[in-house]
């Protein structure tokens, strides 16, 4: 059986290639794979947004030094009404944030959050000077507060220790939020494949690779379970405040599971900032979670690029199929438009974000 096995391959390997002696060179690595594909569909590109929108979740450095009216242009282009820059820092450099935004006469688009140093925590008075702080800022016209993913994940207080962001010596903070009516975005941990082992069944392998500081596990900083575990406690013992779940609360991909967490927590709301790869390639769940949680997602993007905006519109207006995201190494699969309604469209886009930031002009969309 063995004889007739090999030379029946000897035959079908002439067949194939005649007399040739040398073998053809196939190999090729798993990063050089990346085949267009022959698949001819309909497509439809969407440039511009369908309604004009909020976006929640931006950051932008050297806002103080900026030429704002060059922003708005770019922002006009998109059809973006509303850029939330995260990146406020707080105290004197919050304030010349808003100096500038003043005196572009854009106070009506660009709305600035504070941040706050939690790894002084273990000073005396940490508690009272960041709440000071906290009223400080949104005197000068913070509309909100944002957590890094460090806080709570990296940092550590002056002993050495990680600082969970459930510290009780915080709540202070979060309560003082809801008690000025500004929302918390708060982003914890990373997608959880950077805790699983770097191997072939990771979906994160090439990402993982290329920024290999990516890559945690459970002692470096703590598990993945623990970290938004922490977050989600300081959601329910607050919950007067209003919480922002940065990157869909990391459940993009489970989200049944982020369905059950919605249901648990009334005072979370998710956006979908650098997951929009995980709702294109699910288009029938991701259709049945917006439609029941309408009223609980913000737009979000994250980094500020606007030539990244086109395929979260492509994927949220169009119902194109298979088609790529634009960083391979964050999403190697192909993905399909969700069509969402007009009505949840515009819930996704600005509706729910006037519910949840305050000082939002409402009549700009009524224009």
């Amino acid at each position: 059986m063995s004889h007739k096995y090999t030379l029946l391959c000897t035959l079908m390997t002439l067949a194939l290639f005649g007399q040739r002696r040398e073998p053809l060179d196939i190999t090729i690595d798993f990063e050089s794979y990346d085949p267009p594909s022959t698949l001819v569909v309909p497509e439809n590109p969407v440039e511009r947004a369908k309604f004009p929108f909020v976006d929640v979740h931006s950051h932008h450095w050297r806002m103080a030094e900026m030429d704002l009216d060059n922003l708005i242009s770019e922002m006009d282009s998109l059809n973006m009404q509303v850029v939330v820059n995260l990146s406020g820092r707080g105290g004197r450099e919050l304030k010349a944030i808003m100096d500038n935004v003043k005196k572009s006469g854009h106070e009506d688009r660009v709305v600035v959050f504070t941040n706050i140093n939690i790894r002084s925590i273990l000073e005396p008075d940490w508690t009272e000077n960041t709440v000071k702080q906290i009223e400080y800022d949104v005197a000068n016209g913070a509309r909100g507060l944002k957590i890094y993913k460090s806080q709570g994940m990296t940092n550590t207080d002056s002993l050495g220790n990680r600082v969970k962001i459930n510290d009780p010596r915080i709540d202070p903070v979060w309560a003082k939020c809801g008690e000025l009516g500004i929302p918390v975005l708060i982003h914890s941990a990373d997608p959880k494949s950077f805790w699983s082992p770097h191997d072939s069944l990771n979906e994160r392998w090439l990402e993982l690779k290329l920024r290999p500081g990516r890559k945690r596990d459970n002692e470096s900083p703590a598990a993945w379970e623990t970290i938004i575990a922490e977050q989600h406690e300081i959601f329910r013992r607050h919950p007067s405040t209003t919480f922002i779940n940065a990157h869909m609360g990391w459940f993009p991909n489970d989200l049944a599971k982020l369905g059950t967490l919605l249901d648990d927590i009334p005072n979370m709301y998710v956006e979908i900032g650098a997951v929009i790869a995980e709702l294109g390639r699910q288009p029938r769940m991701a259709n049945k979670f917006f439609e029941k949680y309408q009223d609980r997602v913000l737009f979000g993007k994250d980094s500020y690029k606007p030539k990244e905006y086109p395929t979260y519109f492509r994927v949220l207006e169009s119902a194109d199929e298979y088609f790529p995201y634009y960083k391979r190494y964050h999403a190697f699969w192909k993905m399909y438009g969700l069509d969402l309604p007009d009505p949840i469209l515009e819930k996704l886009y600005y509706k729910n974000a006037l519910k949840v930031i305050p000082g939002l002009d409402a009549g700009m969309w009524e224009k």
